[in-house]
């Protein structure tokens, strides 16, 4: 919501289209009226703090280029899901609205007579619906109708016309696929999630590290002396094989899909909560390497081992990808 693009003659009917499939009932409908636009309409179990989760799973269906997991990916890109963030630009709320584009595309979504760019009851179904008008507006362009939105969000409306498509611009070019590439990290799967092929690489790193002291804010350099804290190993095992995370366990959720616990397989990072409804609230993340047991720097005072993964504050499991690490926003650790 960083950009200002003015769709003309689409600001206000904008309303009645999406309080019309707010209806939980239209899911299934919407998605068959798609034609065949085949994207989950699912989240994954713990993707998206349940404070938001209704409010994303019915705004995520609003028309057929966007999805439940799709506007989880742009908000979690643009706020990280923090609904007081501003930016040096301007932009406000979780969806990070610019004024001038509030103004035109903000939608009063909980019917209480106000368009509150802070609330995310507000701001939430804003978002989708400014999405919903730039895929109207760029509909007549051949392609993926999901990737002209993005596109169009990020460079224009006019850009995706004018190239009939995707712009051949660095910028866009990889907004569209970090969007669409992030937004596996929120779809409840419906197959088997792929193998990850670095994971055996990943492990054994790990255990090497086995017996290593616990230093909180440890990354394994000279200066800690070689030791870690959880996601300093997660971060160092994955950097061993190519892959680079962020250094905080709970933006490292977000670097792939999540297999359930019966698809666990070696390698998958493994997270633990203090609120299993709030992905925000993760605490440690430790390496699966099979039969219920993780390799994990677990606390001061302990050594990096073996721990059973079966805990009750156990909130679920990422399967990492190079380009799902990639399209992570980077954050400060603070």
């Amino acid at each position: 919501m960083r950009r200002i693009w003015v769709v003309g003659g689409l600001g206000f009917g904008l309303v009645l289209c999406f309080v019309a499939l707010l209806v939980i009932g239209t899911y299934t409908a919407a998605a068959g009226l798609a034609g065949g636009a085949g994207r989950a309409l699912g989240l994954a179990k713990g993707a998206v703090p349940a404070s938001y989760q209704q409010l994303v799973q019915k705004a995520g269906t609003s028309c057929p280029a966007i999805s439940p997991a799709l506007l989880a990916a742009q908000l979690y890109q643009e706020s990280g899901w923090n609904p007081r963030a501003q930016s040096p630009a301007a932009a406000q709320g979780i969806a990070q609205f610019i004024p001038d584009t509030w103004q035109i595309h903000g939608v009063d979504g909980n019917g209480d007579g106000r368009r509150n760019v802070w609330d995310p009851a507000d701001a939430i179904p804003s978002a989708a619906a400014y999405d919903c008008s730039l895929a109207r507006y760029v509909k007549s362009v051949p392609g993926d109708p999901t990737e002209n939105m993005l596109a169009a969000y990020n460079a224009g409306p006019d850009a995706v016309i004018r190239y009939r498509g995707v712009p051949p611009y660095r910028e866009t070019q990889n907004y569209v696929k970090t969007i669409t590439t992030l937004a596996k990290s929120f779809e409840a799967p419906t197959a088997p999630v792929a193998t990850s092929r670095q994971s055996a690489a990943a492990i054994y790193y790990a255990q090497q590290k086995l017996g290593t002291p616990y230093l909180w804010g440890g990354d394994g350099t000279p200066e800690d002396n070689g030791r870690f804290d959880c996601s300093g190993l997660t971060k160092a095992a994955y950097e061993s094989v190519g892959i680079k995370l962020p250094r905080v366990a709970n933006d490292q959720w977000n670097a792939g899909p999540h297999p359930k616990r019966d698809e666990l397989q070696p390698g998958d990072l493994v997270f633990f909560a203090h609120n299993l409804n709030d992905p925000r609230s993760i605490h440690h993340v430790g390496i699966y390497v099979g039969g219920g047991q993780m390799i994990n720097a677990p606390y001061t005072g302990a050594v990096i081992r073996y721990d059973k993964i079966d805990k009750p504050d156990y909130i679920g499991a990422t399967r990492v990808t190079q380009d799902g690490a990639k399209a992570l926003p980077q954050r400060n650790a603070a």
